[in-house]
This record gives C-alpha cells, structure tokens and sequence, in this order.
C-alpha cells in the first residue's frame, strides 16, 4: 500500500454519529468521516501508508468497531485492511449493494453478537471413570501391571471420552442457547475448545442470554467449560455482499 486511498471500517446508516473520543488505523491516527450514497454510508478514513496489523492497529479497528455497534445500533464490519481507491469508488459499490446492505442493517439493528466457546472440562475425570467401563477396565489393567503401553491406551481412551462427553454436551448447550438468539452460526474451533457458536442476540436480552449461559455452564460443569465473549461486531451475520465496498490490502502482521 502506498499511503493514498481510504481505509474502511464499515457500513452504517447515513448521518450517523462518529466516536469522537475514537480515531482511526495509522500513525498518526486517521480522522473518522462518512462518505455516503443515497441510503447507506461507508465509515473510512485516510489509509496510512505501508498498513500492517500492529498492535495499535488491530484494536483501533476493533474498537471502534464496538463503539459503532454499542446498544445493538446497526453496523456491518470490514475486516481489517480493507481500502478503496478513492471516494467516488466507495460511492458507487455502495449504490451497486444497497439492497444487500439494507437487508443486513435491518437484520442487526438492536442486535449484537456473542461468541460461546465450549471446551473440555478437567473436572470430567470422575464422571467418565463411573459412566464408561471402558476405561474402567483400562485402569484396573494398569493397577495389575503396570507398563508404558498400558498407560498409553488409557490416557489415549480417557481423552477421547472426555472429548466426547465434551461434544455431545456442546450440543446440547448450544441448541438451547439458539433458543434464546435470532440466529446462530458455527465457527471453527480452536485448538483448546471442541465447539465455538456466534449467536445473534436482541442487545435487550443479552444479560439473560449470558444467564442461561453460566446456568447451563454449572449444569454440565463435569463435561465442559464454556466461555462467553462479546459484544462482538456482527462478523458472523453480515452477508459477503457487504464487503463490496471495499478490497483488502496485503496487509500482514508486523
């Protein structure tokens, strides 16, 4: 990137209020403005030249991200590193995706986002010695005679139980937890969780969300761990259209 271009944040409603007290990407920081066509705007500043994911960078972005989105007010998010040439551009791919952007709006307008992780609870041991004869007779095997193999296959059979146990009480949580959201969506999970679900939440029932969260959570405390994190920009709920605006830079982590 040369420095020359607009950096986009994300698309909103027009006439919207910037965060004063936030600025953009970029040292120094970019001043946050609207550029805007008919129904939609576009919140961008200057793009700064050779834009890496510095660690100022990335949480600049994010934040103001969440300020744009607090209380369930409607933003559709960019990923970070995206920039259009100039503002004519910007303009036009607004126009050419208003339907989209207008769908998507309505669809988070009062909404937000929460991310539930489920992982493998270390409290799972005892319950699994008592429900699985499995590894029952794998421990009894070892307290006769002990040995390296023996040891191996049990603790091979205990963390393939416990992440089963793990899994099939995931679902469980998350289904009910879908009860209580306008939409769900499945995101890869990561190395140290067995399930990760964004749901979209009425911002006005978030705190009972969270509830049923930590009720379902202690229920099934011997089976896994859940974490809750949010309010997240609407990432997961913001259709591919959304990113019309824009193109993304070869940014890269620096």
């Amino acid at each position: 990137m040369d420095g020359t271009g607009l950096y986009l944040y994300g698309v909103v409603r027009p006439g919207r209020r910037l965060p004063a007290a936030l600025c953009g990407v970029g040292s120094p920081p970019g001043e946050l403005r609207l550029v805007t066509a008919r129904s939609t705007a576009a919140v961008v500043s200057d793009a700064p030249a050779g834009l890496r994911a510095r660690r100022r960078d990335l949480p600049a972005h994010r934040d103001l991200l969440l300020a744009l989105a607090s209380g369930g007010r409607p933003v559709l998010p960019m990923g970070f590193g995206s920039v259009a040439p100039d503002e004519q551009t910007v303009r036009e791919r607004l126009a050419a995706a208003e339907p989209w952007h207008l769908e998507s709006l309505e669809r988070v307008a009062g909404r937000l986002e929460l991310n539930v992780k489920a992982a493998v609870s270390d409290d799972g041991l005892e319950a699994l010695m008592r429900e699985d004869p499995q590894v029952r007779r794998l421990r009894d095997e070892l307290h006769r005679d002990p040995g390296y193999e023996a040891s191996i296959r049990l603790g091979e059979t205990v963390a393939a139980g416990l992440d089963r146990r793990a899994r099939h009480a995931a679902r469980e949580v998350m289904d009910d937890l879908a009860a209580l959201a306008v939409a769900s969506a499945e995101g890869p999970a990561a190395p140290d969780s067995v399930r990760s679900t964004s749901f979209l939440v009425d911002a006005k029932r978030q705190d009972a969300f969270r509830a049923a969260a930590e009720r379902l959570a202690a229920r099934h405390r011997d089976a896994l761990v859940l974490r809750v994190s949010g309010p997240l920009p609407c990432y997961s709920f913001v259709t591919r259209e959304t990113a019309a605006p824009a193109s993304r830079t070869g940014s890269r982590t620096g």
